[in-house]
């Protein structure tokens, strides 16, 4: 077995990582006009479907290019860092999902009982949301990065302390974040329970904490996150599946699995990686990798985790852990995609390949999106604007008349702040003379209200298939989540249901 360095400012030590049987071969990173062979080199080799890029679906960035199939790529983010600009640039321009390296984990977030400190991680979110990207919480529960306290308390007390943490976390950001990693890294490698302190409160601290992770935000997806459960023969791979299996049977309430995909020299791409992501998609639950990272950018293993993701639909996202290789927690093995000079680096275009090769059709909830969506003329009268998955209506918050006031779902209630009227000029408007306004053209661009004018930014396609598309931007109507409160944005479109309304 080979070791692998601490993880130190980012995560706990991890234990050495067992070399996987049926491991990608690694190579010398290729040159930019030959990442496409390495993708078709580890299709081949893992059986992968395989599909080559046209021009007219090709995106430039991670994050764009994800989002051609519904599916986010992301990266972690350090507070300290974002004034550095060529890393917030990176940040900002290639990811549409943030994850906070430290700045949520529990010893940085109540660091004495019941004293929360949201500040550093409250500025990942705000720098995030500016940019119309979305975050993943990480993380709630986990044996490491504890708040010293917790140290000094067992049995029932910590079991309290841990309900209390998760309530007081949750509650700050409620409505507020993609997903959260609830519990981290809680199994040993044989498949056994890692005998922790959290552990040693009762073998039902991991149910616990997800039915009060649920409890404290229904709308939020729950996640359980670990290393080494990759490789579908592993132990500990089927020691999480069996949690995750005895979860849904018994109505445990969870969403996701996140497979954190740390590839060493010791622990390569497994060829049976997309078996795994495809069993536990199976128990009902969403598949993303959360913290990935491959020793010397290999470009054959980092095609070959990005194509599992596809083939996967319910494989959401993906995440690499850092920005550039000086950011990295492995630093001294060039793991990420661009180099300690923000340069892109051949396993960016072998990821980025990967992803263009999808086109604008698939969604990782197996549905299709059209690429050119259907005008449909609403009838006459005020309606209310539904949204699919939430069920909540499209709301101008306290009734607010002043422009730039920014629109939310909220419970249906039929009063005029809910009502809009389809016009013939493909306007929107509410109070009679008041439109739905779009701030911007670009992702995450604001959806408000604001004084009539005809320009293209207050006017709408509603379309048959649901989704209601700017005509300046081309952009859907765009919610992430599903609570009250929830703020409207424009996304490129994805067939999803939090993308699809109805006007009854």
């Amino acid at each position: 077995m080979v070791g692998v360095p601490d993880r130190t400012d980012k995560e706990s030590p991890v234990a050495a990582r067992p070399l996987h049987a049926a491991a990608t071969p690694r190579r010398r990173p290729f040159r930019v006009n030959l990442a496409i062979a390495a993708v078709v080199a580890t299709a081949a080799a893992t059986g992968a479907v395989m599909m080559i890029p046209t021009a007219n679906a090709a995106a430039s960035t991670l994050g764009a290019a994800a989002a051609q199939s519904g599916r986010y790529f992301g990266t972690a983010v350090a507070a300290g860092r974002l004034g550095d600009s060529t890393y917030s640039t990176i940040a900002g321009r290639e990811f549409n999902m943030i994850t906070a390296e430290n700045e949520m984990k529990p010893d940085t977030t109540e660091p004495s009982r019941g004293n929360f400190n949201f500040s550093s991680g409250d500025q990942i979110y705000n720098w995030a949301t500016q940019r119309g990207l979305k975050v993943r919480g990480h993380t709630l529960a986990w044996h490491s990065q504890q708040p010293s306290w917790w140290g000094g308390i067992s049995g029932s007390t910590l079991r309290q302390a841990m309900i209390d943490h998760i309530n007081g976390v949750m509650g700050h950001y409620k409505g507020k974040l993609a997903a959260w990693d609830v519990v981290n890294e809680a199994f040993n490698e044989d498949g056994s329970r890692r005998q922790s302190n959290l552990q040693g409160t009762g073998n039902d601290w991991i149910e616990v904490a997800f039915r009060t992770a649920r409890n404290a935000d229904p709308s939020v997806k729950l996640c359980y996150n670990d290393y080494n459960i990759e490789n579908w023969s592993y132990g500990k791979t089927q020691g999480v599946y069996r949690m995750i299996q005895d979860f849904k049977s018994r109505g445990v309430p969870i969403d996701c699995v996140g497979l954190q995909t740390h590839f060493t020299g010791g622990s390569s791409l497994p060829g049976n990686f997309q078996t795994t992501l495809s069993s536990f998609a199976a128990l009902g639950v969403d598949v993303a990798l959360t913290e990935v990272d491959v020793t010397n950018s290999s470009t054959s293993q980092y095609a070959g985790l990005t194509q599992a993701c596809i083939n996967v639909p319910r494989c959401i996202g993906i995440t690499v852990w850092g920005v550039r290789d000086s950011d990295s927690w492995r630093s001294n093995e060039s793991p990420l995609l661009f180099d300690g000079g923000g340069n892109k680096k051949a396993a960016y275009n072998s990821v980025l390949n990967v992803l263009n090769s999808v086109g604008p059709t698939s969604s990782p909830t197996g549905g299709t999106t059209s690429a050119s969506p259907t005008p449909s003329t609403p009838s006459g009268g005020a309606k209310r604007i539904v949204g699919a998955q939430s069920g909540r209506c499209v709301d101008v918050p306290n009734a607010s008349h002043n422009n730039g006031t920014r629109v939310q779902l909220y419970d249906c209630h039929g009063q005029s702040n809910q009502q809009w009227t389809a016009t013939s000029s493909r306007q929107l408007t509410v109070y009679g003379n008041v439109c739905l306004d779009a701030a911007g053209s670009g992702n995450g661009a604001a959806v408000q209200i604001y004084s009539c004018n005809g320009q293209s930014n207050q006017q709408w396609n509603v379309n048959s298939n649901g989704t209601i598309t700017g005509v300046q931007s081309g952009r859907c109507l765009d919610v992430w989540g599903t609570g009250n409160g929830q703020q409207i944005q424009l996304y490129d479109c994805n067939g999803q249901a939090n993308q699809r309304f109805s006007l009854s």
